[in-house]
C-alpha cells in the first residue's frame, strides 16, 4: 500500500490496462453463466468481475452510459428467467463504481472524494478539455463525451467533492463551456465559483469575450453559444442584484457586467458608423433582450440590472469636458451614431417609460461625471423612437431652466442648453429648432431671466463664457434672436452682442447682414493704449475695486488675446507676497479670475505656495503643529458602536450618558463646530431637492443607522418605559450641532417621503422613536417650515409627521406601520410618567393614523364614532407593554397591531383635544391625493368607505370638531373648496400622478349626493331662502380672489380657477345651479346667481372670445329647464327666464345660438321627459333664427322679427368655414337687416382678435380681417357700426346715437375684456384693408372722425401700457405709423362740420401729449366752420 500521505498529483495512473472493458465483459458472460435470481447475486457476481478490473478511468464512463450498458444486459439476459430493467442496471453501475472507488481508496489511503475528483480529472484530460485562453467553447465530440462523464459525476455526488474539482480544474486554465455543464447538471454552480479565486472575474469576462467572438459553424454550436450566455448572465444578473444575495458575490458579479458593458461600450465607440457591426458586440448585445434572461430573474431585479447599466453607459469613461461636447455634439446625432449602440440605448431603456428614463438621466448628471457623447446620443435615440419624448423633454428642460434661475446653477444651464441643442439636430419633425426653443425660453419678457437685473446678468455671462466654444451657429443665433432685456439693461446685452460678433469674425463667419444690434461706440477698442503688463493690472484692480466684477476688457483679453494674458498679464498680476489676514481687493480680484475659470490650475497652484513660503518665512512651522491626531469619523463610528453595546448589555444609565457625551464631543470634531458657539433658533425649510452639505452626508447615515440599531437592541433588552432617557437625550445631544442636526432633519424627511416603502422593519421602528422623542423635545427645537406654498412654522416632527405618504397602497402600508410604531411607543412611555399621551405624539401623526385606521381597517370605524361615548379609564401598563411587543414582534402583522391599538381609550381619546382632530377638509385633501389605480381599496369599499365618512363621520359631527354640524351646505362647500385646492396646488414632485388618477371622481360622487339630498330637502320644506345660491357664492368668492382685469396674471389665474371650478360644475346635476324661489305666492326661477357668475367670471375668460364652450352651455341652459319641473308652470317660468336672460346674459344666448345644432336635441329631449308639451317660446326664436339663416345662406331672403344680434349669430355659425368670396356673396341683405351686419361685422372683428391673440396663422386672421371689411363697406354709410366701437368709453357723449347704443349694448357684455381693449387695434386694422372709395363714404357718416380720433388715442395708450405684445407680427411703430396716416386721412377727408366745439377740444387735449401732429391736423378745422354744439 502506497504512502496514505500522498496527494492526488503522485498517484499514478499506471492502473490503466488493457483488459476488455466492463461493459463487454458483462455483455460476453450473460448467456453463458447460470441463472441469476435476484439482483443481490448479480451485485456479488460483478463485484468478483471488477475486482479483476481496476481502470476506474474507463470505468467511470462505463457508469455514465448506463442506458446503453443496461440495454445491452437486458438483451444478453432475455433467454432467462430474470431480465432486469434499465434503470436498475444503471444503479448497480453507479453502486458497484462508488464501492470500487472506496475500496481503492482504502488502498491508497486517501478520501474516497479526492481519488474521484483525481479520475474525472484524468478524463477531462484526457479529452482535452483544458483551455488556450482564446476559446470558450469545445467541439461536438468533446461535448458528447463530456455529457457521458458529467453523468457519472452526477450519480457519485455523494462522495465527490465539487469545490475540489474547481479547484483542480482552475489550474488547467477552465473552458467556460465546462463550466457551464458542470453548472448545469447542477454539480458546480456558478455562483459558488464567483469569489473562489481572486482571477475568476478576470477569467470570465476573458472567456465571456472569447465566446461572443466565436463564430458558429452550425446551428448546434449557435444553439449552444446562447443557452452558456443566457445560463452565466441568469446567474450574473441574478446575484449581482438580488437583495439576498452576498455582497461579496454580487460585488462579482456587477464587476462582470461593467466590464463586459465597458468592452462592448469601446468595441462601438471605435466604429464608424459607416462601417459594419463588430460580430462580437453583436452577441453581447443579446444580454440586453428580457426573453434571453427568461423567468430566472424577477422583473424587479431585471428593473435594476436596467438601471445599473444605463448608469454604466451614461458614466462610462468621462473623458471629454463639456467645452468638447459643446464643439463636437454636431457629431453626435442619431444618424451618426452606431446602429448597434442605438439598439444597446433601445433595449436598455425600453423597460422603462421616458418619463422614468428621463428623470434618471437628470439624477446620473447631478451626481456623476457623464460621458456626454453617450448622454447626448442616447437622447436623441429616445427622440427617434419614443414619440412623447418630444413633451417629456420639454418639460425637462423647464425644469432645469426654472430650477438653473432660482439656484444660478451653471450645470443645470449647460446641462438644458446641450439637451436642446441635441434635440434640434434631429429635425423639426423631432423637436423644434435651437432658434425657435431659444426665443421661446428667452425671446420675451415673460423668459426665464425676466424676473430680476440678476437672472439677465446670470444668463449673459454664461453665454460669454460660451462663447469661445460656440460653434458659429449658435453663435449666430444669439445674436440674431437675442434675450429679452429691457432698455436700461440694453448695454449688457451690447457687451455679448460684441463678444459674439468678435469670436464670429475670427471664424471667418460673416455676421454684415444680421444688423439687429450694433455697438453703440466702437472708439473703446481703437483707444485701447497698449499699457505694460504692471500697468493692466492695477487698472484692472481698480475697475474691479469700482464696480465689483471683472471687467469686459479683462475677460476679452483671456480669450481673444490669450498670449498675452497668460504670459504678461497673469504673471505679474501672481506676484508671491504675504497675503493679508483680511482679503484685500487684489486677493478678491485674484479670487474672482479662479472662479470664472481664467487662472489655469497648475498656476494658481504655484502661486499660493509660493506665498505659503513666504508666509512661512515668518510663521514657520505654524500649519504642521496643528494636524490633528486620527480620523474624527472613525471615531465617531466606534463611539456609535460602543453606545449600542452598552444598550444591549442593559448598562447603567449614566454609562450611556458619559457615552453621548464622547459622541457629542467627536460631532464637533467632525463638522469643525464650536461648542461655545450661541445655538440660533433660525427657521430650518425643509426641500427635497435640498442636498445637504457633502461632509456632513456620511455623518448623517451613520447616525440613523446607529439610531435605529441602537432602539432595536435597547428593545430587545426591556420595553421603552424602562429603558431610561437615553433616546431623548440622544436627540437632545444632536440639537446642538445645528449642521448635523438640519442635514438630519432633510435625511429624514427624504426618507420619509421617497424611500418610506422599502426601509426594513428595524428603519421603520427607528424613525417611529426619532419622531416621538424629537416631539417631547420640541421646545428647544428650532421651527421648521415646509417648502410647499403657504406653509407656516411648526415643531420639526409635526413637520415631518405632515410629509407621510398615503397616496398609494404602499405609501399606506409603510405610513400605518410607522404610526402604529409611534403611537405603541408613545402608550409605553406615557404609561411611566405623569404627562399625557398627548406629550408625546405629534398631532399631524395622529391625524394620518385617524386617516389610515378606518380606511384600512373597515372593523374600527365604530369605534370612531364611538369616542365622544366612551369613557376614557386610566392608562393599563400591561396593555401599553403588549402593543409594543406587537409591534417588534415581526410575525404579527400591522394591522393587527392598528386593530389592537384602537381599542386603547387613551388612544381614542386624543380626538377630544383640537389639535389632534381630523377635519373635514384635511379629510378631503388627503383622500384627494390617493391614486385610485394603487389604492388599497377597491372602487366599491371606497365607495362604502367615503359614503360612511361624509354621512355618519363629518356631516353630524360639529363645527368645533372639525366637522359640517348637520349643515349640508357646509359639507358641500368643504368639498368643492377642497377639490379646487388640489386642482390648483403646483405639481412639487415631477413623478406626481395627474390629477386624473385621483379620487377626484368618487368625491364628486359624494358632492352629487349632498346636493340632490339638499335639493330634496328645500322642495319638501317650501320654504323661501334669502340671499343667493351658496354654490354660486363660493365659486364667485374663488374667482374674485384674483386682482383686475386689466393684470395678464390675473386672467391666466382666473381661467385656471375657472377651468377647475367648470369641472365640478359639470360633475353636478344641472338642476342644482338654479335655484326656485316663492315671489307672491308662485314658485320661479331664480338666475340671478347664474347669470352674474357668466357676466362676471365666464365671459373674461372664454376661448374663442363671445363663446362659452358647448358642454357649459347645454348644462346651463338644461339647468334652467330641470330647475323649472318644479314650479306650477314650467313653460312660463322658463319663458320668463330667457327673457331675463336675453336681457342681461346675452352670452349665453349668443353661445346658444353659436352650438345650436349639437345644444338643440339635447333641451328638446330633456323638456320633453320633464314637462312635454309646447317648446319655450325662446328655443322656438332660436330654432326660427338658423332656419332663416340656412335660408339666406341658401339665397332665400326672408324677414325675421327675431332679435338682430340672434340672427347675427346664427348666420355666422351658418357661415363658419366657408371661402371668403363665397361668404362675401351671401352677405347682401337687405337695409332692412342693417342691425345684422352690425353684429355680424362684431362677430367676424371677436374672430380677427382671437386669432390674433391665439397665434392661429396668418390665413386665419387674413380672412376674418377681409371678411369684416367687406361687411364695413356695406355699412360705411352708416354710423351703426361705429356703436360697436363706443363700448370702451370714446363717443359715449354722442347723444344722437342713444337709442343705437342701446341696441348694440350687448356687445359689451359678450367681449372679453381683452377684446374690449384692442378694439382700437381692431378698428384701424379693419380700416387698413379697406379702399380709398370705402374710406370716404365713411367719413361722411356722423360720428366717423370722432371716433376715428378717440380710437388712436385708445390705440396709443395700449402700446405705452404694452397691451399689444403679442397681437400682431408687424412692429409697433409699423402698426402706429398705418394708423396715424388714416388719421390724418380721415381729418382731410372729413367736412369742417364734422366736429362740434366740445369734440375738437376733448380730442386735441387727448393727443395733445400722444400725437403732435395729429393735434396739429385738427387745429385746421376753423372753430367758425365748426357744427354748432348742442
Amino acid at each position: 500500500m502506497e504512502d496514505p500521505a500522498m496527494s492526488v498529483e503522485e498517484l499514478s495512473v499506471s492502473q490503466r490496462s488493457d483488459r476488455r472493458s466492463f461493459t463487454a465483459l458483462i455483455a460476453g458472460r450473460a448467456v453463458k453463466r447460470r441463472r441469476l435470481q435476484s439482483v443481490e447475486e448479480l451485485q456479488q457476481a460483478a463485484l468478483q468481475l471488477i475486482s479483476h478490473n481496476h481502470n476506474l478511468s474507463d470505468l467511470i464512463l462505463e457508469a455514465g452510459s448506463g442506458a446503453e450498458a443496461g440495454g445491452e444486459i437486458c438483451e444478453g439476459a432475455a433467454g432467462s428467467g430474470y431480465v432486469p430493467d434499465k434503470n436498475t442496471v444503471g444503479k448497480v453501475g453507479a453502486s458497484l463504481l462508488e464501492g470500487e472507488l472506496q475500496r481503492q481508496a482504502g488502498e491508497l489511503g486517501v478520501p474516497v472524494g479526492v481519488l474521484c475528483v483525481q479520475v474525472v480529472m484524468e478524463k477531462l484530460t484526457g479529452l482535452n478539455l483544458r483551455g488556450s485562453g482564446e476559446t470558450a467553447m469545445i467541439d461536438s465530440t468533446q461535448r458528447a463525451e463530456l455529457a457521458v462523464l458529467l453523468q457519472a459525476v452526477r450519480e457519485l455526488l455523494r462522495v465527490f467533492s465539487p469545490k475540489l474539482l474547481w479547484q483542480q480544474y482552475w489550474k488547467t486554465q477552465p473552458v467556460l463551456e465546462v463550466v457551464y455543464c458542470l453548472h448545469a447538471e447542477e454539480i458546480l454552480p456558478l455562483q459558488n465559483l464567483l469569489h473562489s479565486e481572486p482571477a475568476v472575474c478576470v477569467w470570465l469576462v476573458s472567456q465571456l469575450q472569447s465566446l461572443c467572438g466565436c463564430r458558429a459553424s452550425d446551428p448546434e454550436d449557435e444553439e449552444v453559444q446562447r443557452r452558456i450566455l443566457s445560463a452565466v448572465v441568469s446567474v450574473l444578473v441574478g446575484s449581482g442584484f438580488e437583495d439576498s444575495v452576498d455582497s461579496a458575490v454580487s460585488r462579482s458579479c456587477c464587476s462582470v457586467l461593467d466590464h463586459m458593458l465597458s468592452w462592448l461600450l469601446d468595441s462601438l465607440g471605435n466604429t464608424d458608423p459607416s462601417q459594419s457591426d463588430p460580430p462580437a458586440a453583436a452577441v453581447w448585445l443579446q444580454v440586453f433582450d428580457p426573453a434571453l434572461l427568461g423567468v430566472s430573474v424577477s422583473e424587479e431585479t431585471l428593473r435594476r440590472f436596467y438601471t445599473h447599466s444605463l448608469t454604466h453607459i451614461l458614466t462610462h469613461r468621462p473623458q471629454l469636458k463639456v467645452s468638447d461636447a459643446i464643439s463636437m455634439q454636431s457629431q453626435w446625432s442619431f444618424t451618426k451614431t452606431p446602429r448597434l449602440l442605438t439598439d444597446l440605448y433601445c433595449k436598455v431603456c425600453m423597460v422603462f417609460s421616458v418619463e422614468v428614463v428621463l428623470a434618471h438621466l437628470q439624477q446620473v448628471l447631478e451626481t456623476h461625471e457623464v460621458n456626454w457623447q453617450n448622454v447626448l446620443s442616447c437622447v436623441s435615440t429616445l427622440l427617434v423612437y419614443q414619440t412623447n419624448t418630444h413633451s417629456c423633454l420639454r418639460e425637462l428642460l423647464s425644469r432645469l431652466l426654472t430650477s438653473a434661475f432660482e439656484s444660478y446653477d451653471v450645470e443645470r444651464m449647460i446641462t438644458a442648453f446641450l439637451l436642446a441643442r441635441q434635440g434640434a439636430l434631429e429635425g423639426p419633425a423631432v423637436f423644434p429648432s435651437y432658434s425657435d426653443w431659444f426665443k421661446v425660453c428667452f425671446g420675451g419678457a415673460s423668459g426665464y431671466h425676466g424676473n430680476s437685473k440678476k437672472s439677465l446678468v446670470f444668463l449673459l455671462k454664461f453665454l460669454s463664457d460660451l462663447v469661445p466654444f460656440d460653434p458659429p451657429q449658435y453663435l449666430k443665433v444669439h445674436v440674431m434672436y437675442p434675450p429679452f432685456v429691457s432698455v436700461k439693461h440694453r448695454s449688457l446685452l451690447q457687451e455679448y452682442v460684441s463678444l459674439a460678433r468678435t469670436r464670429l469674425a475670427d471664424l471667418k463667419v460673416s455676421v454684415e447682414e444680421m444688423g439687429l444690434f450694433e455697438v453703440v461706440s466702437g472708439a473703446a477698442a481703437e483707444d485701447q493704449l497698449q499699457c505694460p503688463a504692471q500697468q493692466d493690472v492695477e487698472k484692472a484692480i481698480a475697475l474691479f475695486q469700482s464696480t465689483g466684477r471683472i471687467s469686459v476688457t479683462v475677460m476679452e483679453a483671456s480669450i481673444f488675446r490669450r498670449p498675452y494674458f497668460l504670459s504678461r498679464f497673469l504673471p505679474v498680476l501672481l506676484t508671491p507676497r504675504v497675503l493679508p489676514e483680511t482679503p484685500d481687493t487684489r486677493m478678491a480680484f485674484i479670487e474672482a479670475l479662479r472662479k470664472a475659470e481664467k487662472i489655469p490650475a497648475a498656476l494658481y497652484s504655484s502661486y499660493t505656495e509660493s506665498c505659503l513660503r513666504e508666509r512661512q518665512v515668518h510663521r514657520a512651522g505654524v500649519h504642521s503643529s496643528q494636524e490633528q491626531e486620527g480620523n474624527p469619523q472613525i471615531l465617531l463610528k466606534a463611539q456609535l458602536q460602543e453606545l449600542r453595546r452598552l444598550l444591549s448589555a442593559g448598562a447603567a444609565e449614566g454609562d450611556v450618558r458619559a457615552q453621548l457625551a464622547n459622541i457629542s464631543h467627536s460631532l464637533y470634531s467632525v463638522c469643525a463646530d464650536s461648542p461655545d458657539e450661541p445655538a440660533e433658533r433660525t427657521v430650518i425649510t425643509l426641500t427635497l431637492d435640498q442636498p445637504p452639505p457633502p461632509h456632513t452626508t456620511a455623518v448623517v447615515n451613520v447616525i440613523l443607522q446607529s439610531f435605529c440599531q441602537c432602539v432595536l437592541e435597547a428593545c430587545r433588552v426591556s420595553p421603552p418605559h424602562r429603558q431610561g432617557q437615553w433616546a431623548g437625550q440622544f436627540v437632545k445631544m444632536l440639537l446642538g450641532h445645528t449642521k448635523i442636526y438640519t442635514a438630519l432633519l432633510h435625511r429624514v424627511s427624504q426618507l420619509l417621503q421617497i424611500q418610506g416603502p422599502s426601509l426594513a422593519a428595524p428603519h421603520v421602528l427607528g424613525l417611529a422613536v426619532f419622531l416621538v422623542e424629537l416631539h417631547v423635545c420640541r421646545s428647544s427645537c428650532s421651527p421648521v417650515k415646509l417648502s410647499s406654498p403657504r406653509c407656516i412654522c411648526v415643531s420639526p416632527a409635526e413637520a415631518l409627521s405632515s410629509v407621510l405618504p398615503s397616496s398609494t397602497k404602499t405609501h399606506m402600508d409603510f405610513s400605518l406601520r410607522l404610526c402604529v410604531c409611534a403611537m405603541c411607543y408613545a402608550l409605553c412611555r406615557s404609561s411611566s410618567h405623569t404627562e399625557s399621551l398627548s406629550h408625546f405624539i405629534p398631532g399631524h401623526l395622529y391625524k394620518q393614523l385617524m386617516f389610515l385606521v378606518p380606511r384600512l381597517l373597515p372593523e374600527t370605524r365604530e369605534c370612531v364614532l364611538a369616542v365622544e361615548r366612551s369613557v376614557c379609564g386610566g392608562q393599563d401598563e400591561a396593555a401599553s407593554v403588549s402593543g409594543w411587543a406587537s409591534v417588534t414582534d415581526p410575525t404579527v402583522s400591522v394591522r393587527s397591531s392598528a386593530r389592537a391599538l384602537w381599542t386603547h381609550s387613551a388612544v381614542r381619546n386624543l380626538q377630544e383635544h383640537p389639535e389632534y382632530q381630523l377635519s373635514f377638509s384635511e379629510w378631503l385633501l388627503a383622500e384627494l391625493r390617493v391614486q385610485r389605480s394603487v389604492d388599497a381599496l377597491t372602487d366599491t369599499e371606497r365607495q362604502v368607505y367615503e359614503h360612511w365618512v361624509c354621512q355618519q363621520w363629518f356631516l353630524p359631527r360639529s363645527v368645533s370638531s372639525g366637522g359640517c354640524g348637520g349643515n349640508t351646505e357646509t359639507a358641500c362647500s368643504y368639498i368643492i373648496n377642497s377639490l379646487l385646492d388640489m386642482s390648483l396646488q403646483p405639481v412639487q414632485d415631477p413623478s406626481a400622478p395627474p390629477h386624473t388618477d385621483s379620487c377626484s371622481t368618487d368625491i364628486l360622487s359624494r358632492l352629487q349626493e349632498l346636493l340632490w339630498e339638499l335639493q330634496f330637502s328645500r322642495d319638501q320644506s317650501r320654504t323661501e331662502r334669502e340671499g343667493g345660491h351658496f354654490l354660486w357664492d363660493l365659486i364667485d368668492q374663488r374667482c374674485s380672489a384674483t386682482s383686475g382685469p386689466e393684470h395678464m396674471g390675473s386672467e391666466l389665474e382666473l381661467q385656471r380657477i375657472l377651468h377647475t371650478c367648470n369641472r365640478v360644475l359639470l360633475a353636478l346635476p344641472a338642476a342644482v345651479l338654479v335655484r326656485v324661489s316663492r315671489v307672491g305666492g308662485r314658485r320661479v326661477l331664480d338666475c340671478r346667481s347664474l347669470i352674474e357668475h357668466i357676466n362676471n367670471h365666464q365671459r373674461r375668460v372664454c376661448c374663442p372670445a363671445g363663446v362659452l364652450s358647448c358642454s357649459l352651455t347645454t348644462h346651463f341652459l338644461k339647468a334652467v329647464l330641470s330647475a323649472s319641473a318644479g314650479c306650477e308652470c314650467p313653460a312660463e317660468a322658463v319663458n320668463a327666464s330667457l327673457s331675463q336672460i336675453h336681457l342681461q346674459c346675452p352670452l349665453l344666448l349668443f353661445s346658444a345660438g353659436h352650438w345650436w345644432g349639437f345644444v338643440r336635441p339635447v333641451l328638446c329631449s330633456l323638456w320633453g321627459r320633464l314637462v312635454g308639451g309646447e317648446e319655450p317660446a325662446l328655443i322656438q326664436i332660436l330654432n326660427d333664427c338658423h332656419q332663416w339663416a340656412s335660408r339666406s345662406v341658401g339665397g332665400l331672403c326672408a324677414d325675421s322679427s327675431a332679435p338682430a344680434e340672434l340672427l347675427a349669430v346664427c348666420l355666422h355659425s351658418e357661415l363658419q368655414g366657408g371661402d371668403a368670396e363665397c361668404i362675401k356673396s351671401q352677405l347682401m341683405l337687405s337695409e332692412r337687416n342693417r342691425q345684422v351686419l352690425v353684429f355680424l361685422l362684431f362677430l367676424y372683428i371677436t374672430d380677427f382678435l382671437s386669432a390674433q391673440l391665439s397665434s392661429q396663422g396668418e390665413k386665419s386672421v387674413n380672412h376674418t380681417k377681409d371678411l369684416s371689411g367687406h361687411l364695413l363697406s356695406l355699412l360705411a354709410d352708416s354710423s351703426d357700426w361705429l356703436s360697436l366701437f363706443h363700448q370702451s368709453g370714446s363717443g359715449t357723449d354722442l347723444r344722437v346715437r342713444n337709442e343705437e347704443q342701446s341696441i348694440y349694448h350687448c356687445v359689451s357684455m359678450v367681449s372679453t375684456d381683452a377684446n374690449i381693449r384692442l378694439m382700437p387695434f381692431a378698428f384701424y386694422s379693419v380700416l387698413s384693408g379697406v379702399d380709398e372709395c370705402v374710406m370716404m363714404r365713411a367719413s361722411k357718416a356722423p360720428g366717423f372722425l370722432y371716433t376715428v380720433v378717440m380710437s388712436y388715442a385708445a390705440l396709443l395708450k395700449l402700446f405705452l401700457h404694452g397691451h399689444t405684445a403679442a397681437i400682431s407680427s408687424e412692429t409697433p411703430q409699423q402698426i402706429l405709423s398705418k394708423a396715424q396716416q388714416i388719421v390724418l386721412k380721415c381729418v382731410r377727408l372729413s367736412p369742417h362740420s364734422a366736429l362740434t366745439v366740445s369734440q375738437r377740444s376733448q380730442l386735441e387735449a387727448e393727443c395733445a401729449e400722444l400725437d403732435p401732429e395729429v393735434t396739429a391736423a385738427l387745429s385746421t378745422l376753423h372753430s367758425d366752420d365748426l357744427g354748432f354744439d348742442f
